[in-house]
């Protein structure tokens, strides 16, 4: 019995996630296509010009968005943000910074933060832990 390995494909929004772009943006044959793994990692070590194009004016995807905001994709929708933006729109945003994007920069910050503190935290638990005498065995 011959073992043959199969391509392993994905679905173009999938590949459009990975690679970090809007995939209504993408070429009308990447969206209408299957990507295969090597494919993808292709893209990725040496992109066309559509794709470095994409990633440097947009329009660009809600999570890419939100971190090039530094926000979160909540804070992205309560801010009335709800379609792709481009670098430019992204930049403008940044410029007039509305009260909704500083406050929502607020709370990401906060969200850092005591993130960062419960990872201390937790760290100084596992040390206590190691730390202490273990019961023998019986």
């Amino acid at each position: 019995m011959t073992s043959h390995q199969t391509t392993q494909t994905m679905k173009p929004a999938t590949a459009a996630k990975k690679l970090g772009v809007y995939l209504e943006a993408t070429p009308a044959e990447f969206q209408e296509g299957v990507v295969s793994r090597s494919e993808l990692n292709a893209l990725q070590t040496d992109p066309p010009q559509w794709l470095e194009e994409l990633r440097r004016t947009g329009p660009h995807p809600r999570p890419v968005v939100a971190a090039k905001l530094g926000i979160s994709i909540a804070g992205l929708a309560r801010g009335g943000i709800t379609e792709a933006l481009t670098t430019e729109q992204i930049e403008a945003l940044k410029q007039d910074a509305p009260e909704w994007l500083q406050k929502e920069r607020a709370t990401q910050a906060e969200v850092r933060k005591e993130s960062v503190r419960i990872k201390e935290k937790n760290k100084e638990k596992g040390a206590q832990q190691a730390d202490a005498p273990r019961a023998p065995r019986s």
